[in-house]
């Protein structure tokens, strides 16, 4: 299974986009310690996800969202819910 899945930091009020095989290891590999844009803050939460059966539909489904630019459709996704 894969997943496309959407977090939320409230500290940086800001959503992060992306796709994994494992959402658990994943969202432990955010909230760590490391460089990159989710890596300076810990308090990353799971708001949004989608299963696929293949890491292309996973991969294709991230660009699409984040191919939104637009926090507005981002929220209307989630509250979908």
């Amino acid at each position: 299974m894969h997943y496309t899945y959407i977090l939320f930091s409230k500290s940086k009020n800001k959503y992060y986009i992306g796709s994994t095989s494992n959402l658990e290891d994943r969202i432990k590999k955010h909230n760590s310690n490391h460089k990159g844009f989710t890596g300076n803050t810990n308090d990353w939460e799971i708001v949004y996800s989608e299963n696929f059966e293949s890491i292309q539909e996973a991969l294709l489904r991230e660009k699409k969202i984040k191919n939104w630019k637009s926090r507005i459709m981002i929220e209307k996704l989630i509250n979908k819910v």
